[in-house]
């Protein structure tokens, strides 16, 4: 085989710089490298820390807008606390006034119900009675509420053993007996007499009584 010459193009170029310029260049090219290198870390780390401490700044601020809701929300308990007193105190004076007046009679209706078995020539003149005991829960109409004599006057002699019957087949009424039965006569064309009487619980108002849910 023939070999074909290769056609040589341009005008031929020889590299004169010495090798320890070659070297010297590739130092500072590399120094230059490094020096960005450093730069572009500190950069990034400049850019960390400016972003820890605005973070910080933040969290800060944060910290004290929940100081402040906090100290607002303890001045808000501070000033309830005068009506959390006031609403306790109020709770026991309901309390006390409903132990207090838990044998509060209903009056016109223990009168009425004597009254209603008196004929109608009879008066009643007169009451002493001693209240029972504080409702204990039970059955009212089977404790005894209300306890004490009648007096009662006439012009003419009175069936009072028809009046004591009466009286026994009254709602609320637990005994009745008669104490004396003829005082004689008090004045003149005047009958007295005493019965004695027992009433249940259903007598008290329950006007002051707790209601469930309320007082």
């Amino acid at each position: 085989m023939t070999a074909i010459p290769v056609p040589f193009l341009g005008a031929p170029r020889v590299n004169l710089m010495p090798r320890s310029e070659v070297a010297r260049r590739e130092r500072e090219s590399l120094v230059r490298l490094w020096v960005w290198i450093v730069l572009g870390a500190i950069v990034v780390a400049f850019l960390i820390i400016a972003g820890a401490f605005a973070f910080k700044f933040l969290a800060d601020q944060r910290l004290v807008a929940e100081q402040a809701r906090t100290n607002a929300l303890l001045t808000e308990i501070a000033s309830l606390s005068e009506v959390s007193q006031a609403l306790a105190t109020e709770s026991e004076l309901t309390e006390y006034r409903t132990e207090a007046m838990a044998t509060d009679l209903a009056w016109t209706p223990v009168i009425a119900t004597i009254t209603s078995a008196l004929p109608p020539d009879a008066a009643l003149t007169g009451v002493d009675f001693a209240v029972g005991g504080v409702p204990q829960g039970g059955d009212p109409a089977a404790e005894k509420g209300l306890a004490g004599l009648v007096m009662i006057e006439s012009p003419t002699p009175l069936d009072i053993v028809a009046i004591i019957r009466a009286l026994r087949g009254v709602d609320g009424v637990l005994f009745a007996d008669g104490q004396s039965l003829t005082a004689g006569q008090v004045t003149e064309g005047s009958y007295a007499y005493v019965l004695d009487i027992e009433f249940d619980q259903t007598v008290y108002s329950n006007a002051y009584a707790a209601q469930e849910g309320g007082e």
